[in-house]
């Protein structure tokens, strides 16, 4: 009961640290947008009204907005025995500066991210830095391609990032440990490439991690409510990482910073991110090398959301504890992190890899029913030689 209690209150922790994480994109938003939201879902807001006014010029440039945005809109609710909640256009997105689309051509679906340069004034340029060849083929590049770059028409300062539509890192929940191995793996493969090109990211916490789920779901998800299929008619389906292993990608380089090779300890005034724990940043205001504060933030992601949150990643306790310490001098390197890492994960056995993802909160008979699908599948993958770490 007291075990429970805890883990209660370190989740209710962790939520409320991501909601003061959207607060604070919404503060912004605000000064740009004004008013970020309305409580009449059948009334867009004055940062919806943003989206619609471009509907033309966007169809025009190739990406159709949701029916939501044209400017032609009723809401299909009206006059009928119809919930706005149970309707497609009754969804208004987590975000006033992000919003989806479809690309004319070929029928993808995309993101469009508003980016003010003088706000962020390096982050068009990191981003399509880390999307130009041959950097962008390379399988250990892990961030954001850029599909295009709109120039906002009316506003020299705006850009449109055309960006893939992605999917909460964590969202099917993992299944086995191989699957969460994977995903480590990629993140520590990812941050190591983006270091050795010299940026530091700067805000790597959980909600700048995602993956790209088109070929682990069957179904297409609706991007403001990704449990239902994008025409709201039932829940997406899906595959579990070990059937469809997904690519993960971090996003958002808004705060990022790439130096010049021959600047071997650069060195930033701290700027805070979504994760308000960095060790260096509670002492002082004193510029720090931000490569080091890059790895507590990996190391903290992996503390929070799977040490304390699961059940069965222990093995993990050695290099997150180091990646974690409070002096940023003696974390390791990103090179040292993959490194023990590797060597690491080829000691876990088969069955380790295999085993089911416990969750704290997960209830007797939901564990149970979860318990006995993962047997059925377990056994299926073993009959069929599926790798235990999806690949």
């Amino acid at each position: 009961m007291i075990n429970g209690k805890r883990q209660a209150e370190k989740k209710t922790k962790k939520d409320e640290e991501a909601e003061r994480h959207r607060a604070d994109i919404q503060r912004k938003e605000i000064e740009t947008f004004g008013q970020v939201s309305k409580a009449d879902p059948g009334v867009l807001s004055q940062s919806e009204a943003w989206w619609r006014d471009r509907y033309r010029w966007l169809k025009e440039r190739g990406y159709q907005l949701r029916p939501r945005y044209d400017p032609d809109w009723k809401p299909s609710w009206f006059e009928t025995k119809k919930d706005w909640f149970t309707s497609e256009d009754g969804e208004v997105p987590w975000y006033a500066h992000i919003l989806d689309a479809t690309r004319i051509t070929d029928g993808s679906f995309v993101t469009l991210k508003l980016v003010s340069k003088s706000r962020h004034p390096y982050e068009v340029d990191i981003t399509r830095y880390f999307s130009s060849e041959p950097i962008a083929s390379n399988p250990a590049n892990h961030c954001i391609p850029v599909i295009d770059v709109l120039q906002v028409p009316d506003d020299d300062d705006d850009v449109l990032l055309v960006l893939p539509l992605l999917r909460e890192y964590s969202d099917p929940r993992f299944d086995t440990v191989g699957e969460a191995i994977e995903c480590f793996r990629q993140l520590f493969e990812g941050m190591q490439f983006i270091h050795q090109h010299h940026v530091a990211h700067r805000d790597c916490m959980n909600l700048n991690i995602m993956m790209d789920a088109k070929d682990l779901y069957i179904d297409s998800f609706h991007p403001c409510q990704p449990r239902m299929r994008r025409d709201f008619k039932g829940e997406a389906r899906h595959y579990t990482r070990t059937q469809r292993p997904p690519r993960y990608f971090f996003i958002d380089f808004g705060i990022s910073r790439r130096y010049d090779a021959s600047d071997t300890n650069p060195l930033e005034y701290p700027i805070w991110g979504g994760d308000k724990t960095v060790p260096e940043f509670q002492k002082s205001n004193a510029p720090c090398n931000p490569f080091p504060t890059d790895v507590y933030y990996l190391g903290n992601f992996i503390r929070e959301d799977f040490l304390q949150a699961k059940m069965g990643f222990e093995f993990m306790e050695p290099l997150v504890n180091d990646m974690v310490q409070d002096d940023p001098a003696k974390r390791p390197t990103m090179d040292q992190v993959v490194e023990r890492f590797d060597a690491m994960r080829k000691e876990l056995s088969s069955w380790k890899l295999r085993s089911r993802v416990v969750t704290h909160e997960d209830s007797l008979i939901g564990g149970l029913f979860r318990g006995a699908a993962h047997w059925a599948r377990r056994i299926n993958f073993i009959a069929w030689g599926v790798p235990p770490v999806p690949n």
